[in-house]
């Protein structure tokens, strides 16, 4: 067969490019990416030939080599794992699937970065050996396959694929070395690096020097399988290497969980929590890292039900006693006891955010603020969930512009206030700002800024939390009655102001779902509010800009009694024609005011700018 060309995929060719040309401060990085990707093979191969025995040998054993040659400059990673055939060279070297590899690149290129730490979180850990390589050939054979193929390629733009021969099945990767990494063709070098990043490695990793004596292979790595040790037998570095190795992070774990549960249901979990956020993190798409072994068989790292979505910045691996080697991945999605250990396992990690939250809040904000929008989405979704969610949600206080939970606002409002109030925007200064605060902010009554779009899609299906209603400042009626400060003026008479909301109502038409004199309002002429009934006003505009909605509905307008503009329209004659301009133009002033506070779009702009110049004119001449 003949020899065939390829051009990489647009976007591994950009990475290619900034890998070559990077100043990767751990290039020895590579080497545990090829292990791991090694491992990955052989225990994909150990899960096959339990449906197919006579993929392997019988006792049979799983073996990396890695092989050093100094004289030619070489390195050399092979495994009798379970190989691939063409069309998987090609699609699995040649371009890449995952979600956040745009963003990657964008992130690099726009911080001009000379290295990229950041790369094992895209799934292109292969790549990583273009670093130190000039040239990268691997030849693979799939398990129970006659056929052999071979990929070259400098990392410039092009691979190759051609037929081969190779003797037994499994991946041989030869990294021909640049001239300046010479070290890497070292046996002492790359033994060190094994035992610092795949000593945990279930198979055994071997090593051999091409150009010495005797060339004994040499078993580096110990074996054992972290997660099967007693917890007080390991050590931090241990969890850190095993973390950085299974998820291809460079973060350090925030939070690590590890149980042996036994009982009714009989698995064990090594999870961890990162410290920072993952590029991809908001994509829908993405899932937890976690990879699911069957008394320490590999079975599979694409069970998405194994956790729930908004726990998908989760890595780490669970191992059971209690689901059968020989169920195929498709009734694994459906198996009661994955369902159990998915029930089991939230709670888990929800119950341990809450010890964090409990022991020290300060770094649990840093969490919240990495992955608190995510974790959210599971108030909507989750419904056994919700109040365990809620319990460790944060939100921001207007009185503190803090951090605060839940329970924390509860315990800080006054017997007499009846509901937890809130206000959605965009950030604090905004929402602090917003006309609809002015009553609460003057009375020192708490509202909770609600600034992350899941926010808007849980709120309407909590109604409330430990009995206290959720209220929204912006729709609906205001009864701050015993939480507020009181007025010694006494009661004003509102009924002086009816012909002028009578005028108002007349002249705004259908612009406008109603008027109304305010008790929200103490600076501000006037706001918008939405009716009770109706959709809140941020949510509104929110799925107006995604283009879910056509159009806003009307608003109800308040206007402010107290504000000398609305009174100075209320002592206006309008049956006056003199009065008759003068009074339109300043109520279609004030009802743009309002739409710009709450980001409506005006329907002549042009005329509200005129309106303010002759403003300005009369007050300059």
């Amino acid at each position: 067969m003949s020899k065939q060309n390829f051009e990489f995929q647009a976007e591994v060719g950009k990475i290619l490019n900034i890998v070559a040309n990077s100043l990767y401060s751990d290039k020895e990085i590579f080497i545990r990416e090829y292990i791991s990707n090694a491992s990955d093979a052989c225990d994909k191969l150990r899960y096959e030939q339990i449906k197919n025995p006579s993929l392997m040998e019988k006792n049979e054993q799983f073996k990396i080599t890695l092989t050093t040659d100094k004289k030619n400059n070489l390195i050399e990673i092979s495994d009798n794992g379970i190989g691939m055939d063409k069309d998987e060279l090609i699609n699995s070297l040649g371009t890449i699937a995952k979600s956040g590899t745009e963003e990657f690149i964008k992130k690099m290129e726009k911080e001009n970065k000379k290295d990229i730490e950041q790369i094992g979180k895209f799934g292109v850990g292969f790549y990583s050996g273009f670093m130190v390589a000039k040239k990268i050939i691997v030849t693979s054979k799939k398990a129970n396959s006659n056929e052999s193929w071979k990929w070259i390629s400098d990392g410039k733009g092009k691979f190759e694929i051609d037929a081969t021969k190779k003797e037994g099945r499994g991946t041989n990767i030869t990294i021909l070395l640049k001239d300046n990494e010479k070290d890497f063709s070292e046996k002492i070098r790359i033994e060190n690096i094994v035992k610092k990043y795949s000593d945990h490695i279930s198979h055994s990793v071997y090593i051999t020097e091409k150009d010495s004596k005797d060339q004994k292979e040499e078993k580096v790595n110990q074996g054992l399988a972290i997660w099967t040790k007693d917890k007080k037998d390991i050590k931090d570095k241990e969890y850190q290497e095993f973390y950085s190795s299974i998820g291809m992070n460079y973060d350090k774990p925030w939070k690590i969980i590890h149980n042996k549960i036994e009982g009714n249901l009989n698995y064990t979990n090594l999870i961890f929590i990162p410290t920072e956020k993952p590029f991809d993190l908001l994509n829908s798409d993405k899932t937890s890292n976690l990879k699911l072994y069957i008394k320490k068989v590999f079975i599979t790292d694409k069970l998405e039900n194994i956790l729930p979505k908004y726990l998908r910045f989760i890595s780490g691996i669970i191992d059971s006693e209690d689901i059968s080697l020989n169920i195929s991945r498709e009734m694994l999605q459906n198996d009661p006891n994955v369902s159990k250990i998915r029930n089991h396992l939230t709670k888990k990690i929800i119950s341990e955010l809450k010890k964090e939250l409990d022991n020290s809040k300060e770094s649990y904000i840093n969490f919240w603020g990495n992955f608190g929008s995510v974790l959210k989405e599971g108030i909507h979704e989750d419904f056994t969930n919700k109040e365990s969610i809620l319990d460790i949600s944060l939100f921001y206080s207007s009185k503190t512009k803090k951090l605060i939970t839940l329970k924390e606002y509860i315990q800080n409002k006054s017997k007499a206030q009846k509901e937890i109030f809130y206000i959605s925007g965009d950030n604090i200064n905004s929402l602090i700002n917003s006309p609809q605060m002015e009553t609460f902010l003057k009375n020192n009554i708490e509202v909770l800024l609600f600034m992350d779009p899941v926010d808007e899609f849980w709120l309407p299906n909590i109604p409330d939390y430990k009995g206290v209603k959720f209220k929204s400042i912006t729709k609906g009626n205001i009864n701050i009655e015993g939480t507020a400060k009181k007025d010694n003026k006494g009661k004003k008479d509102n009924s002086t102001f009816d012909k002028l909301i009578a005028y108002m109502k007349v002249h705004y038409g259908e612009k406008v779902k109603d008027v109304k004199l305010s008790n929200r309002l103490t600076d501000s002429p006037v706001c918008f509010v939405a009716d009770e009934n109706e959709m809140d006003i941020h949510l509104e505009n929110l799925l107006k800009k995604h283009k879910h909605l056509d159009k806003v509905t009307t608003k109800v307008l308040e206007i402010n009694p107290d504000h000398e503009i609305i009174k100075f329209l209320n002592k206006l004659d309008f049956t006056k024609e003199e009065n008759k301009k003068k009074s339109s133009e300043i109520s279609d002033m004030l009802l743009n005011q309002a739409k710009i506070i709450e980001g409506i779009p005006l329907e002549d702009s042009k005329s509200f700018c005129n309106n303010i110049n002759n403003l300005l004119i009369k007050n300059i001449s």
